[in-house]
């Protein structure tokens, strides 16, 4: 992953402790919990293959899906920092994670300034499309809340190396559904519109990104704009 152009490089002595800073890696297969919230955890994760989603439920079981986790993303800040998570995470697709110790966390910050920066911007960079989702869900008709995120997830995967062409996002209707807070009736109706502009090819339990331009273009969505951005 260090290798792709969208990370910053590591200094020798960022990488060193970095290298110290990770205990091992654990794999995890679809469907799995990766954290759930309530819960304590003992370590914080970088994503190195595969897809992630962070949701929320209400006591009745209805489930808000918040953001999607894609490689170089940092999963399980928030118990790291606030002592507990307040929200789930579990795996779209089989995936590896980079397992670091949290209890580190303070020597990262005050031995290594550029890390922590690095941290502050993977934070406030999440806080931004936890903004363009709340906008997508509050003003957005069904149709450009699905074409923004696809062509949000698009993006988000071809940054990464997992494609440049047709992408295939490994969700489907229903997370969808809990992802934009339509019913599932509701989603494969306006999926059904996206397909037959062949813009997007469903495959059961994908979606195949054909057009990711006409997509933000109809959800007036102008793209993450990101440069080099930081790994840990």
């Amino acid at each position: 992953m260090r290798a792709l152009p969208v990370f910053r490089d590591f200094t020798p002595s960022e990488l060193k402790f970095v290298s110290s800073f990770k205990t091992g890696e654990m794999t995890a297969e679809s469907g799995a919990v990766i954290l759930s919230e309530g819960a304590h955890s003992a370590h914080l994760f970088t994503l190195l293959s595969g897809w992630a989603f962070r949701f929320k439920m209400l006591d009745d079981g209805r489930r808000q899906i918040l953001n999607y986790l894609l490689p170089g993303d940092l999963v399980g800040l928030q118990g790291s920092v606030i002592g507990e998570m307040e929200h789930s995470v579990e795996a779209l697709s089989p995936l590896v994670l980079c397992v670091f110790q949290r209890d580190r966390l303070d020597e990262l910050f005050r031995n290594h300034p550029g890390l922590g920066f690095d941290v502050t911007w993977l934070a406030s960079r999440e806080e931004r499309m936890l903004d363009d989702h709340l906008l997508s869900l509050g003003r957005r008709t069904a149709l450009e809340r699905a074409a923004y995120l696809l062509a949000f997830l698009h993006e988000r995967a071809v940054s990464v190396g997992l494609g440049n062409g047709a992408v295939s996002i490994p969700l489907t209707q229903q997370h969808v559904a809990d992802t934009l807070g339509l019913s599932i009736v509701h989603t494969n109706k306006t999926l059904r519109k996206l397909t037959n502009r062949g813009l997007i090819r469903w495959l059961g339990r994908s979606c195949e990104v054909l057009d990711a331009a006409e997509l933000a273009r109809i959800a007036g969505w102008e793209g993450l704009g990101e440069r080099v951005r930081p790994l840990i």
